[in-house]
Formats: structure tokens, sequence, C-alpha cells
């Protein structure tokens, strides 16, 4: 068995973190880019701290996710200023922002230089700036990730700056900074890290350090998305979430996605939908057709025993068989009124370009077994 591991190079999680970071930052920087979302409410408490510490920064907002126009901007920022500190606070569009300006801000040339499929794809020579990722939605896990999903609007399209070298100094994960989520955002977000969890685990690139941490988080999300979702203030609900969240991007970045990501990837470059409602329609679909086809091929049972496995943790079951573990994720979208793909303009007509970039996607490379187009096709119906 051969494996790599890797994640941020510290973290600190724990309710009240972003209050005690004064200490931690000292000596990390004296020319800090702070990238943050069009609105810095959420930011403020670590803005506060900058701000007692003395800590002189320029501010950098992310309007909806990033762009290669916006990263641009936000690379040119940092070298102009020579910064030596990029602090990324906001949900997982901003730090994916923080991380392709940090890592673009120490290599020459300019973004299409690196970025897959649509970019020349070339490796990054040189680690990025010191980077710290500070979470505030609980989802995407990208505090602990070393990719940057940037969008290309233009050609309708999303696509990554992927490298070892996209690592984070410190990921600091408080999770009283997600109770200001609205419940759409909770349950969109919670459902992605759900998907992340559930797709590492069942991937082939699974490995015996990720199954323990996907296990666990998908544990936390079963018993806490919900209560997140009706209490946004319920503290112990937004620490699970918080932590599943984190869990899950460790995992992905170590274990791959599948066809749900795959698909969602796809579909988010070409409409604008939120990323995690999308995932929450795919999910439950997507591991009908995956089972089914295990089934057909014949091929090893221990994947349909994962899923098994799954569905025992979601239920509260042990007797629970892969069956009832995608009966649960339906239910769990239904509860939490995540809308069908039809609300975001997605046509019967847009499911063979789906299909066609679906199939070749990055993430569906992880995938348990390779899908027909037909079955990907399937997917998008069911869900429709």
């Amino acid at each position: 068995m051969n494996f790599e591991f890797s994640t941020a190079s510290r973290i600190i999680f724990g309710t009240g973190a972003v209050s005690e970071m004064g200490q931690t930052l000292s000596g990390m920087g004296n020319r800090t880019l702070v990238v943050s979302g069009e609105s810095t409410v959420r930011a403020k408490p670590v803005l506060d701290v900058l701000y007692d510490q003395k800590i002189s920064f320029n501010l950098f907002s992310i309007h909806g996710e990033p762009t290669v126009d916006a990263v641009s901007t936000g690379t040119a920022i940092a070298r102009s200023m020579k910064c030596d500190l990029v602090i990324g606070v906001g949900g997982g569009s901003v730090l994916d922002a923080s991380k392709a300006i940090a890592i673009l801000a120490t290599n020459e040339g300019d973004i299409f230089d690196y970025l897959e499929v649509i970019g020349k794809g070339k490796s990054f020579e040189n680690p990025c700036l010191p980077l710290i990722l500070i979470p505030t939605t609980a989802g995407t896990g990208a505090e602990v990730t070393r990719n940057a999903v940037i969008g290309v609007p233009e050609q309708r399209i999303k696509v990554s700056l992927r490298s070892p070298l996209i690592q984070a100094k410190l990921a600091l994960v408080d999770p009283e900074l997600s109770h200001s989520m609205p419940p759409p955002l909770t349950a969109s977000t919670g459902m992605d890290a759900l998907t992340q969890l559930i797709e590492p685990y069942v991937s082939n690139k699974a490995t015996p350090i990720t199954d323990v941490l996907c296990l666990e988080g998908i544990a936390r999300c079963s018993r806490s998305l919900i209560k997140a979702y009706q209490q946004r203030d319920d503290q112990i609900a937004r620490e699970d979430m918080a932590l599943a969240s984190m869990m899950s991007g460790i995992a992905l970045a170590n274990a791959k996605l599948g066809i749900v990501h795959g698909i969602a990837s796809v579909i988010g470059g070409m409409f604008e939908a939120p990323h995690g409602a999308i995932c929450a329609r795919l999910l439950p679909a997507a591991m009908a057709v995956n089972i089914n086809a295990l089934e057909m091929r014949g091929m090893d049972r221990q994947v349909i025993l994962r899923y098994d496995r799954i569905a025992q943790i979601v239920c509260g079951d042990s007797s629970s068989k892969a069956e009832d573990g995608i009966r649960w994720v339906r239910q769990m979208a239904e509860a939490l009124a995540i809308p069908p793909l039809s609300k975001y303009g997605i046509g019967r007509s847009d499911f063979p370009v789906i299909v066609e970039k679906s199939a070749v996607a990055s993430s569906t490379k992880g995938n348990p077994i390779g899908l027909s187009v037909e079955e990907i096709n399937n997917i998008l119906e069911e869900v429709y």
C-alpha cells in the first residue's frame, strides 16, 4: 500500500480561537494582505485582532466566486505591496482566492501559465507566501486543501490551480464564525461537506488515514447538520459541522472525490448555482448509479460494503444497507429545502455538454468505478 498524506502546516481549532490569534501572528509578516468577501461583517473579528495588535494590512474583497480577473488583480496588489503574509477569511471562494494569490505572487508569469485544462498547466517552482486561512462557513474545507478553484466566466468553466506548494501555514477554524450563516447557506455548505466525506471514503484513492477522517466526519454531519440548520446558535452543532468540514477538506486533498464533484464542477462553471446545493441533489442519485454499476460489472464488493457502512452511520442502525443510506441522503436534502437543478436554469438540452465535460473532469477520476455516458446522464435525469 502506497500513499501520500499532507495538510496545513498547523491547525488551530476551537470556539473563540480567533480572539486568541494575536500571539500566533507575531513574527509571521509585516506587509499583510487580507482577503475577504464583499461584506466584511464575518471578517470583523479577525480585523479587530489585527487592529488590536497594530498589524498594518491592506484589504482585498472578492465579490462572489473568484474569477481569473479577480485573482489577477489580487496578485498584482500582493506583488506591488511586496506582501510577506496573506490572510484569507471567508467562505470557500475567499479561501480559494487567497491561495491563488499567495502562490501566484511568488511565481513568475500570470495565472494562465499555471491553470489546468485551459492554461499551460505549468508546475509552480516556489512555495506560496505564508498563508493563514480562516473559514467563516462549514462546508468546503478549503483551509486544508492544496488547490484553488477559479471561475472563467467567458468560457463557462471552473478550473484549478493545483500544487503541494499551495499549503496554509496555519488553518484557524473557529466555529463561532459560522453562527451568522443563514439557513440556506448552512444547508448547502453542510451538504457539500457530507459529499466531500462520502466520496473520498469510496474513492479509488482512499487511504486508511482518510477513512478514519471520513467516517468520523460523516457521523458528525449526520447528527448535527439539521440542528445547525434549524438553530444557528447551537454551539455543539456548529462545532461538529466545522470539524466535519475541515475533515472533508483533508480527506479530499489526499483521497480524491468522485462523479458528484465531477458533475458539480461543470454545472458550477456553466450556471450560477450554489456548489453545495448541486452536490446535495446529485449525491443520492450518484450513490445509486455507482452501486448499480459495481453490481452489474461484478466488481469487488468492498466498495459496496463501504456504502453499507455509510448507511449504518447515518441511519444509526448496524443492519442498514447501502439503499438505506441513499434514502437517508435524499430525505436530508428534502429536509434542508434543497431546490431541484431546474431552478438554476439547467435544462435537459444542457445534459449532453454537462455529461461530456463531467466524464473527463478531474474529480471524476476518483470515482470508485468508471461510468458510461449513459450512466452519468442517468444521474442528471434522476435529479432533474
